[in-house]
């Protein structure tokens, strides 16, 4: 007897080192384990760049007039509408800005202008404007040559593409109302196409002024350099403007 009790003494501490640790042990059928951990690699803060957007309009070479903006951009003004000011005074407005203008030649393409617009519902007080801003109030200088009769700049897009080149004021003055209505809409002309560089503008694309910036010319100032000229003719002479608004 007092040799069995050390002899099972000795088989329990046998038993007891052959088990493997808790930790190794197979849990149970019905145990739940825990989720194995999930690591989430952060992900960079960086942005993709924003993409520039390119003008798909035309791009004279620079705005030829001289244009200091004061005022704050007011609301969109539609291209399409009936101009404010009247012949005589869009005459002197101009000679006003170019003394060295010859008069027979700025009266016809004053009368042009409104002809023109009133054809095909555009806004005449914003082409002239334009035109004034594209020309530096006919004093050219640019790419654009006055013999081209291209009062617009259309098609000036740099060294080597000094722009279109038409056979008469009026065609050209034609041209670039053609090229103002279809940024403005796209319901189709009144009168037969003659700007050539019609098919390149997605119709409708700019309805207001605003939208010339960017498409019309690269010049991001562009519609407000337009603004500003307007602004400038609805004050000329100060007060005595009907159209003043």
């Amino acid at each position: 007897m007092r040799f069995f009790i050390p002899l099972f003494l000795w088989c329990c501490v046998l038993q007891l080192s052959a088990r493997p640790p808790r930790s190794l042990q197979k849990p149970a059928e019905n145990t739940v384990l825990p989720p194995p951990a999930v690591f989430i690699l952060p992900q960079s803060a960086e942005e993709p760049a924003e993409e520039t957007p390119v003008p798909d309009g035309v791009l004279p070479e620079k705005a030829a007039a001289d244009i200091t903006i004061h005022e704050i951009p007011g609301p969109p003004r539609p291209i399409l509408g009936t101009g404010k000011t009247g012949p005589e005074l869009l005459l002197a407005f101009l000679l006003s800005e170019n003394k060295n203008t010859d008069r027979t030649f700025a009266e016809q393409l004053v009368g042009l202008y409104i002809a023109e617009a009133e054809t095909e519902g555009v806004n005449h007080d914003i082409a002239f404007a334009q035109m004034c801003l594209e020309t530096g109030f006919l004093r050219f200088g640019g790419l654009v040559r006055p013999e081209m009769n291209n009062f617009c700049g259309l098609g000036s897009i740099g060294p080597g593409e000094p722009g279109e080149q038409f056979p008469t004021a009026q065609i050209g003055v034609r041209a670039h109302i053609q090229h103002l209505k279809a940024y403005a809409t796209d319901l189709p002309l009144t009168g037969e196409l003659v700007d050539p560089r019609y098919r390149f503008v997605r119709p409708g694309s700019s309805p207001a002024v605003q939208g010339l910036a960017g498409t019309w010319a690269a010049d991001k100032l562009y519609a407000e350099k337009i603004e500003a000229i307007l602004a400038r003719m609805y004050r000329f002479p100060e007060n005595e403007n009907p159209g003043k608004n």
